[in-house]
Protein backbone atom coordinates (compact mmCIF):
# COMPACT_ATOMS: atom_id res chain seq x y z
CA UNK A 1 0.00 0.00 0.00
CA UNK A 2 1.32 3.43 -0.91
CA UNK A 3 2.34 5.50 2.05
CA UNK A 4 0.55 8.73 2.90
CA UNK A 5 4.00 10.20 3.44
CA UNK A 6 4.99 9.53 -0.14
CA UNK A 7 1.71 10.50 -1.76
CA UNK A 8 1.32 13.70 0.26
CA UNK A 9 4.09 15.36 -1.77
CA UNK A 10 4.51 14.58 -5.44
CA UNK A 11 7.27 17.04 -6.16
CA UNK A 12 10.48 18.10 -4.50
CA UNK A 13 12.15 16.61 -1.47
CA UNK A 14 10.51 15.28 1.66
CA UNK A 15 11.47 16.62 5.08
CA UNK A 16 14.16 14.65 6.86
CA UNK A 17 11.68 13.23 9.40
CA UNK A 18 9.44 11.84 6.65
CA UNK A 19 12.36 10.18 4.89
CA UNK A 20 13.55 8.70 8.19
CA UNK A 21 10.14 7.50 9.38
CA UNK A 22 9.22 6.09 5.98
CA UNK A 23 12.46 4.18 5.56
CA UNK A 24 12.35 2.77 9.10
CA UNK A 25 8.73 1.72 8.53
CA UNK A 26 9.77 -0.24 5.45
CA UNK A 27 7.76 1.95 3.08
CA UNK A 28 8.94 0.95 -0.40
CA UNK A 29 7.93 4.24 -2.03
CA UNK A 30 9.75 6.37 0.53
CA UNK A 31 12.75 4.02 0.35
CA UNK A 32 12.91 4.49 -3.42
CA UNK A 33 12.74 8.26 -3.01
CA UNK A 34 15.43 8.15 -0.34
CA UNK A 35 17.73 6.23 -2.67
CA UNK A 36 17.06 8.81 -5.40
CA UNK A 37 18.02 11.51 -2.90
CA UNK A 38 21.26 9.71 -2.06
CA UNK A 39 22.12 9.28 -5.74
CA UNK A 40 21.53 12.97 -6.53
CA UNK A 41 24.45 15.17 -7.54
CA UNK A 42 22.89 18.31 -6.02
CA UNK A 43 24.79 19.76 -3.06
CA UNK A 44 21.56 20.40 -1.14
CA UNK A 45 20.49 16.78 -1.63
CA UNK A 46 23.91 15.57 -0.52
CA UNK A 47 23.60 17.39 2.81
CA UNK A 48 20.10 16.03 3.42
CA UNK A 49 21.33 12.56 2.46
CA UNK A 50 24.10 12.73 5.07
CA UNK A 51 21.57 13.76 7.72
CA UNK A 52 19.31 10.87 6.70
CA UNK A 53 22.12 8.32 6.98
CA UNK A 54 23.00 9.66 10.43
CA UNK A 55 19.34 9.39 11.46
CA UNK A 56 19.05 5.71 10.48
CA UNK A 57 22.47 4.70 11.84
CA UNK A 58 21.10 2.78 14.87
CA UNK A 59 19.05 0.52 12.56
CA UNK A 60 21.77 -0.65 10.17
CA UNK A 61 24.16 -3.59 10.09
CA UNK A 62 21.69 -6.43 10.72
CA UNK A 63 21.81 -8.02 7.28
CA UNK A 64 23.47 -10.54 5.02
CA UNK A 65 25.14 -8.95 2.02
CA UNK A 66 25.71 -11.19 -0.97
CA UNK A 67 27.79 -9.87 -3.87
CA UNK A 68 27.14 -11.69 -7.15
CA UNK A 69 29.29 -11.41 -10.26
CA UNK A 70 29.96 -13.54 -13.31
CA UNK A 71 31.03 -13.77 -16.90
CA UNK A 72 28.74 -12.33 -19.61
CA UNK A 73 25.85 -14.63 -20.42
CA UNK A 74 26.11 -16.61 -17.20
CA UNK A 75 22.55 -15.67 -16.22
CA UNK A 76 23.06 -13.50 -13.14
CA UNK A 77 19.57 -11.99 -13.18
CA UNK A 78 17.85 -15.34 -13.70
CA UNK A 79 19.94 -16.84 -10.91
CA UNK A 80 19.02 -13.97 -8.56
CA UNK A 81 15.36 -14.46 -9.45
CA UNK A 82 15.63 -18.14 -8.49
CA UNK A 83 17.66 -17.60 -5.31
CA UNK A 84 15.52 -14.66 -4.27
CA UNK A 85 12.35 -16.68 -4.77
CA UNK A 86 13.81 -19.40 -2.54
CA UNK A 87 14.40 -16.81 0.18
CA UNK A 88 11.06 -15.03 -0.06
CA UNK A 89 8.67 -17.86 -0.93
CA UNK A 90 10.28 -20.84 0.81
CA UNK A 91 11.86 -19.09 3.80
CA UNK A 92 9.61 -16.02 4.14
CA UNK A 93 12.54 -13.60 4.31
CA UNK A 94 12.67 -10.07 2.90
CA UNK A 95 15.17 -9.31 0.14
CA UNK A 96 16.57 -6.18 -1.49
CA UNK A 97 18.31 -6.55 -4.86
CA UNK A 98 20.66 -3.77 -5.92
CA UNK A 99 21.36 -4.31 -9.58
CA UNK A 100 24.17 -2.31 -11.16
CA UNK A 101 23.97 -1.74 -14.92
CA UNK A 102 26.98 -0.54 -16.92
CA UNK A 103 26.71 3.06 -18.07
CA UNK A 104 27.50 4.11 -21.60
CA UNK A 105 30.79 6.04 -21.72
CA UNK A 106 29.17 8.28 -24.35
CA UNK A 107 25.66 9.02 -23.10
CA UNK A 108 26.25 8.01 -19.44
CA UNK A 109 22.92 6.19 -19.66
CA UNK A 110 22.11 2.54 -19.01
CA UNK A 111 19.34 0.11 -19.86
CA UNK A 112 18.31 -0.74 -16.27
CA UNK A 113 16.34 -3.74 -17.47
CA UNK A 114 16.89 -6.15 -14.59
CA UNK A 115 13.31 -5.94 -13.34
CA UNK A 116 12.15 -7.43 -16.62
CA UNK A 117 14.60 -10.33 -16.16
CA UNK A 118 13.54 -11.01 -12.55
CA UNK A 119 9.93 -11.82 -13.30
CA UNK A 120 9.01 -13.48 -9.99
CA UNK A 121 10.82 -11.06 -7.71
CA UNK A 122 9.46 -8.04 -9.58
CA UNK A 123 5.93 -8.84 -8.34
CA UNK A 124 6.94 -10.17 -4.92
CA UNK A 125 5.95 -7.99 -1.96
CA UNK A 126 8.87 -9.32 0.09
CA UNK A 127 11.39 -8.23 -2.56
CA UNK A 128 12.63 -4.76 -3.44
CA UNK A 129 14.59 -4.36 -6.68
CA UNK A 130 16.58 -1.22 -7.32
CA UNK A 131 18.44 -0.98 -10.63
CA UNK A 132 21.09 1.74 -10.73
CA UNK A 133 23.60 2.87 -13.36
CA UNK A 134 27.26 2.39 -12.57
CA UNK A 135 27.92 5.94 -13.74
CA UNK A 136 31.40 4.88 -14.78
CA UNK A 137 32.26 3.97 -11.19
CA UNK A 138 34.91 1.26 -11.03
CA UNK A 139 34.78 -1.87 -8.94
CA UNK A 140 31.54 -3.36 -10.27
CA UNK A 141 29.17 -1.24 -8.16
CA UNK A 142 27.51 2.15 -8.45
CA UNK A 143 28.70 5.41 -6.96
CA UNK A 144 26.17 5.25 -4.12
CA UNK A 145 25.73 1.50 -3.71
CA UNK A 146 27.15 1.53 -0.18
CA UNK A 147 24.70 4.22 0.98
CA UNK A 148 21.82 2.38 -0.71
CA UNK A 149 22.74 -0.77 1.23
CA UNK A 150 22.40 1.15 4.50
CA UNK A 151 18.98 2.47 3.53
CA UNK A 152 17.77 -1.04 2.66
CA UNK A 153 19.12 -2.36 5.97
CA UNK A 154 17.26 0.35 7.87
CA UNK A 155 14.09 -0.53 5.93
CA UNK A 156 14.22 -4.06 7.37
CA UNK A 157 15.56 -6.08 4.47
CA UNK A 158 17.40 -8.97 6.10
CA UNK A 159 19.14 -10.03 2.89
CA UNK A 160 20.74 -7.75 0.30
CA UNK A 161 22.01 -8.95 -3.07
CA UNK A 162 24.42 -6.75 -5.03
CA UNK A 163 24.43 -7.78 -8.68
CA UNK A 164 27.57 -6.33 -10.19
CA UNK A 165 28.32 -4.98 -13.63
CA UNK A 166 30.25 -8.19 -14.31
CA UNK A 167 33.74 -9.61 -14.24
CA UNK A 168 36.00 -6.78 -15.34
CA UNK A 169 39.24 -5.13 -14.37
CA UNK A 170 38.32 -4.67 -10.73
CA UNK A 171 35.71 -6.14 -8.43
CA UNK A 172 37.38 -5.06 -5.20
CA UNK A 173 34.57 -2.65 -4.32
CA UNK A 174 32.04 -5.47 -4.57
CA UNK A 175 34.06 -7.63 -2.21
CA UNK A 176 34.39 -4.73 0.24
CA UNK A 177 30.61 -4.31 0.59
CA UNK A 178 29.79 -8.03 0.63
CA UNK A 179 29.73 -10.56 3.43
CA UNK A 180 29.82 -13.34 0.83
CA UNK A 181 31.21 -12.92 -2.69
CA UNK A 182 29.78 -15.39 -5.21
CA UNK A 183 31.17 -15.95 -8.70
CA UNK A 184 28.83 -17.50 -11.28
CA UNK A 185 30.39 -19.53 -14.06
CA UNK A 186 29.41 -21.80 -16.94
CA UNK A 187 30.69 -25.17 -18.07
CA UNK A 188 33.94 -24.97 -20.05
CA UNK A 189 36.29 -24.29 -17.17
CA UNK A 190 39.67 -24.20 -18.91
CA UNK A 191 39.11 -21.37 -21.38
CA UNK A 192 36.93 -19.27 -19.10
CA UNK A 193 39.23 -19.54 -16.12
CA UNK A 194 41.97 -17.97 -18.21
CA UNK A 195 39.74 -14.99 -18.91
CA UNK A 196 39.15 -14.12 -15.27
CA UNK A 197 41.51 -11.92 -13.32
CA UNK A 198 43.48 -13.82 -10.67
CA UNK A 199 42.52 -11.21 -8.08
CA UNK A 200 38.83 -12.00 -8.49
CA UNK A 201 39.39 -15.72 -7.96
CA UNK A 202 41.36 -14.96 -4.80
CA UNK A 203 38.45 -12.91 -3.41
CA UNK A 204 35.56 -15.33 -4.01
CA UNK A 205 33.90 -17.10 -1.09
CA UNK A 206 32.09 -19.50 -3.39
CA UNK A 207 31.51 -20.38 -7.04
CA UNK A 208 28.40 -21.73 -8.75
CA UNK A 209 28.30 -23.44 -12.13
CA UNK A 210 25.01 -22.22 -13.55
CA UNK A 211 22.81 -23.77 -16.26
CA UNK A 212 23.52 -27.30 -15.01
CA UNK A 213 20.43 -28.78 -16.66
CA UNK A 214 19.51 -31.01 -19.59
CA UNK A 215 22.47 -32.14 -21.66
CA UNK A 216 24.66 -29.65 -19.79
CA UNK A 217 24.56 -31.51 -16.45
CA UNK A 218 27.63 -33.65 -17.12
CA UNK A 219 29.78 -30.78 -18.50
CA UNK A 220 28.70 -28.66 -15.54
CA UNK A 221 29.78 -31.30 -13.04
CA UNK A 222 33.08 -31.66 -14.87
CA UNK A 223 33.55 -27.88 -14.73
CA UNK A 224 32.74 -27.91 -11.03
CA UNK A 225 35.53 -30.41 -10.38
CA UNK A 226 38.00 -28.40 -12.48
CA UNK A 227 37.18 -25.14 -10.69
CA UNK A 228 37.44 -26.85 -7.30
CA UNK A 229 40.89 -28.14 -8.23
CA UNK A 230 41.94 -24.70 -9.46
CA UNK A 231 40.83 -23.02 -6.22
CA UNK A 232 43.06 -25.34 -4.21
CA UNK A 233 46.07 -23.85 -5.99
CA UNK A 234 45.42 -20.44 -4.42
CA UNK A 235 46.60 -19.44 -0.94
CA UNK A 236 44.15 -20.11 1.93
CA UNK A 237 41.65 -17.38 2.71
CA UNK A 238 42.76 -15.16 5.62
CA UNK A 239 39.40 -15.68 7.32
CA UNK A 240 39.82 -19.46 7.38
CA UNK A 241 36.98 -20.23 4.98
CA UNK A 242 37.58 -22.72 2.16
CA UNK A 243 35.61 -21.59 -0.94
CA UNK A 244 33.22 -24.19 -2.32
CA UNK A 245 32.10 -24.87 -5.89
CA UNK A 246 28.53 -26.02 -6.53
CA UNK A 247 26.32 -26.66 -9.55
CA UNK A 248 22.86 -25.18 -10.05
CA UNK A 249 20.11 -24.60 -12.57
CA UNK A 250 18.26 -21.31 -12.32
CA UNK A 251 15.57 -22.58 -14.69
CA UNK A 252 14.92 -25.84 -12.86
CA UNK A 253 15.71 -24.30 -9.44
CA UNK A 254 18.04 -27.18 -8.58
CA UNK A 255 21.05 -26.55 -6.38
CA UNK A 256 19.66 -23.17 -5.32
CA UNK A 257 18.93 -24.17 -1.71
CA UNK A 258 22.40 -25.70 -1.44
CA UNK A 259 24.01 -22.45 -2.54
CA UNK A 260 22.11 -20.52 0.11
CA UNK A 261 23.15 -23.06 2.71
CA UNK A 262 26.75 -22.40 1.70
CA UNK A 263 26.17 -18.69 2.41
CA UNK A 264 24.70 -19.52 5.82
CA UNK A 265 27.58 -21.89 6.66
CA UNK A 266 30.06 -19.16 5.76
CA UNK A 267 28.22 -16.67 7.95
CA UNK A 268 28.12 -19.07 10.90
CA UNK A 269 31.83 -19.88 10.68
CA UNK A 270 32.96 -16.27 10.38
CA UNK A 271 30.67 -15.05 13.16
CA UNK A 272 32.10 -17.58 15.61
CA UNK A 273 35.68 -16.58 14.74
CA UNK A 274 34.91 -12.85 14.72
CA UNK A 275 36.11 -12.60 11.11
CA UNK A 276 32.74 -11.37 9.84
CA UNK A 277 32.88 -8.25 12.02
CA UNK A 278 36.49 -7.68 10.92
CA UNK A 279 35.46 -7.96 7.27
CA UNK A 280 32.71 -5.40 7.78
CA UNK A 281 35.16 -3.09 9.54
CA UNK A 282 37.66 -3.32 6.65
CA UNK A 283 34.87 -2.49 4.23
CA UNK A 284 33.84 0.55 6.26
CA UNK A 285 37.41 1.84 6.35
CA UNK A 286 37.81 1.34 2.61
CA UNK A 287 34.54 3.21 2.09
CA UNK A 288 35.87 6.13 4.15
CA UNK A 289 39.11 6.21 2.16
CA UNK A 290 37.20 6.07 -1.13
CA UNK A 291 35.04 9.01 -0.06
CA UNK A 292 38.13 11.00 0.86
CA UNK A 293 39.70 10.26 -2.53
CA UNK A 294 36.51 11.23 -4.35
CA UNK A 295 36.17 14.40 -2.29
CA UNK A 296 39.76 15.43 -3.01
CA UNK A 297 39.23 14.80 -6.72
CA UNK A 298 36.06 16.92 -6.75
CA UNK A 299 37.76 19.70 -4.79
CA UNK A 300 40.69 19.64 -7.21
CA UNK A 301 38.47 19.88 -10.29
CA UNK A 302 36.31 22.66 -8.84
CA UNK A 303 39.32 24.84 -7.97
CA UNK A 304 39.01 28.04 -10.10
CA UNK A 305 42.65 28.00 -11.28
CA UNK A 306 42.45 24.30 -12.14
CA UNK A 307 39.17 24.73 -14.00
CA UNK A 308 40.72 27.52 -16.05
CA UNK A 309 43.99 25.73 -16.82
CA UNK A 310 42.65 22.21 -17.38
CA UNK A 311 41.21 22.72 -20.93
CA UNK A 312 44.48 24.25 -22.13
CA UNK A 313 46.62 21.41 -20.79
CA UNK A 314 44.19 18.78 -22.07
CA UNK A 315 44.56 20.28 -25.54
CA UNK A 316 48.36 20.31 -25.24
CA UNK A 317 48.34 16.61 -24.33
CA UNK A 318 45.85 15.90 -27.11
CA UNK A 319 48.08 17.42 -29.83
CA UNK A 320 51.34 16.14 -28.35
CA UNK A 321 52.81 19.42 -27.09
CA UNK A 322 52.91 18.10 -23.51
CA UNK A 323 53.14 14.74 -21.86
CA UNK A 324 50.45 13.63 -19.39
CA UNK A 325 53.09 13.59 -16.64
CA UNK A 326 54.18 17.18 -17.28
CA UNK A 327 50.59 18.41 -17.55
CA UNK A 328 49.49 16.68 -14.35
CA UNK A 329 52.48 18.02 -12.42
CA UNK A 330 51.75 21.55 -13.59
CA UNK A 331 48.15 21.25 -12.41
CA UNK A 332 49.22 19.85 -9.06
CA UNK A 333 51.75 22.67 -8.64
CA UNK A 334 48.93 25.18 -9.16
CA UNK A 335 46.77 23.38 -6.60
CA UNK A 336 49.57 22.70 -4.08
CA UNK A 337 49.67 26.06 -2.23
CA UNK A 338 46.10 25.67 -1.02
CA UNK A 339 46.93 22.23 0.37
CA UNK A 340 49.90 23.44 2.40
CA UNK A 341 48.15 26.11 4.46
CA UNK A 342 49.46 25.84 8.02
CA UNK A 343 47.83 26.84 11.27
CA UNK A 344 49.58 28.81 13.98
Amino acid sequence: MRSSLATSRHGGRLPLEEYRDGVLAGDRVVLARAITLIESDLASDAELGIQLLDAILPSIGKTRRLGITGVPGVGKSTFIDALGTHLTRDRGERLAVLSIDPSSPISRGSILGDKTRMERLAVNELAFIRPSPSGGHLGGIGRRTRETILLCEAAGYRNIFIETVGVGQSETAVHAVSDFFLLLMLAGAGDQLQGIKRGIIEMVDGMAINKADGHNKTPAERARAEYASALRLFPPSPDGWAPRVLCCSSLECTGIAEIWQMVLDHEAQLEVSGKLAQRRMRGELQWMHDLISNGLRDTFRSHPAIAELMPQLEQEVRVGRSTPLAASRRLLDVFQPDRQTTRT
